[in-house]
């Protein structure tokens, strides 16, 4: 994903500059993907810093699948406890860190401080292309896991969106992106990387974010 940080840092010198923070506006925590790093959310971060929020991007390790889901939220969870202490926040997880996310949610107790979940051509079913690692990570992220499975036991709690493309090459099938009994949105785009890249598509999370 290397070439997914390279884009979102030069893609974001062309996008508006960060303005102050607005302290009416809800704090926002992005969780990159696999392979990825708070890096590969530059675009995306820096588009909701224009428009006042504070935002936050931690960089989970391992980030190659070898560790496992509910070790990254684990960490998630010690990163938010430290960075926003007793604060209401907004939550997006993109592609694995959409599933990390959840786990945070779910298992967690995240829903008491999150008021809006976003997640972003994540594999909330699995997606075939996990099949192609053979570490722990990857072996939760295959369609009817018991991780997933255990995950689709309950509800995030909070008002709840899925973002996907239905031209996704890395979650397959691209329909795996939904969650039941979310707001379940699919958008055309450059697949994969359409939410964290596209302005259009950025634009679709920040309207998101501002519905009340």
């Amino acid at each position: 994903m290397k070439i997914v940080a390279w884009l979102s840092v030069t893609l974001s010198s062309f996008d508006p500059t960060p303005a102050p923070v607005d302290p009416s506006k809800t704090p926002v925590v992005i969780v990159h993907g696999i392979d990825g790093s708070a890096r590969d959310m530059s675009r995306l971060a820096r588009a909701l810093r224009a428009t006042g929020r504070e935002v936050f991007t931690p960089s989970l390790t391992p980030n190659d699948g070898t560790a496992l889901l509910e070790d990254l939220s684990a960490q998630l969870a010690s990163y938010i406890d430290t960075h926003l202490p007793n604060r209401t926040f907004d939550l997006i997880g993109y592609s694995m860190g959409g599933i990390v996310t959840r786990h945070y949610l779910q298992a967690r107790n995240g829903h008491t401080r999150t008021r809006r979940y976003i997640s972003l051509s994540a594999p909330q079913n699995g997606t075939l292309t996990a099949y192609f690692r053979s570490s722990p990570g990857a072996h939760q992220m295959r369609p009817g896991s018991p991780f997933l499975s255990e995950l689709h036991q309950d509800t995030p709690k909070v008002p709840t969106t899925s973002f996907w493309a239905p031209t996704d090459l890395i979650i397959l099938p691209p329909s795996s992106a939904r969650i039941p009994g979310a707001q379940n949105i699919t958008k055309p785009g450059l697949g994969h990387f359409s939410f964290i890249m596209e302005k259009r598509r950025i634009q679709d999370i920040i309207t998101t974010l501002d519905t009340p």
